[in-house]
């Protein structure tokens, strides 16, 4: 990882690939003001949580009212929380090793815990794609009912997909050979690994491939119901 001091932060999509870097402005202004992480976050984990934010939330202030008209405004990035010690959605309590979408208050959140896990076994595409995925949540809050797919899930993927192959084409995110199929493998792991993604509502590993790769090689109509 290069941070250009001052002006911009460079991040690896994945951390054990060489040369696939994602460049940020780090003095933009972030929806919700800036991205809460909580104490002791090591500096390299902050950075990119930082940085998935700002190129997720580039790539929908342009694409939304590209794609489906109208204004936009995004969710609050209430940022990161420690196990049960995060903010309540519709007074229910935050979970721990999660990460959420709250529509009653149209607020993103995650535990650092579970970040932090997927970025030390699996690396930084971990993070593009768990906030890109609750981002794609907030999206649909902001559909029609009949572009909403009832495997919402799913759908979430193929928009996580979508976000980054648009962030790529607008310049935020630059891939090279084999990039996307470390991130197939990147879901493989989600879907096998962890107990929040049930695959009764998450759908298998070969589900949510197939979803997050069409929303990669079609871009966002391709999600849309």
């Amino acid at each position: 990882m290069h941070v250009r001091p001052h002006l911009a932060i460079a991040a690896a999509v994945l951390a054990m690939l060489s040369g696939c870097s994602l460049v940020v402005d780090d003095q933009t202004d972030r929806p919700g003001g800036t991205v809460t992480v909580a104490p002791d976050t090591p500096d390299d984990l902050r950075e990119d949580e930082q940085a998935a934010v700002q190129v997720t939330a580039n790539f929908w202030r342009t694409a939304f009212p590209e794609e489906f008209g109208g204004g936009y405004q995004p969710p609050v990035v209430v940022g990161g929380y420690i196990g049960e010690n995060g903010p309540t959605c519709s007074g229910q309590q935050s979970v721990a090793f999660n990460a959420f979408y709250c529509p009653s208050e149209d607020f993103i959140a995650w535990d650092e815990a579970l970040l932090a896990a997927g970025f030390e076994q699996i690396g930084d595409a971990w993070i593009y794609l768990i906030i890109a995925h609750e981002w794609a949540h907030a999206i649909q809050a902001r559909l029609q009912r009949d572009q909403v797919s009832v495997a919402a899930e799913l759908q979430a993927d193929c928009l996580a997909g979508a976000t980054l192959i648009g962030a790529a084409r607008s310049g935020d995110l630059f891939f090279q050979a084999g990039d996307e199929e470390e991130l197939e493998q990147t879901l493989i792991a989600v879907a096998d690994e962890f107990p929040w993604t049930d695959e009764r509502d998450h759908g298998n590993a070969r589900e949510r491939i197939g979803a997050f790769q069409a929303g990669l090689q079609n871009g966002v109509p391709a999600c849309i119901a």
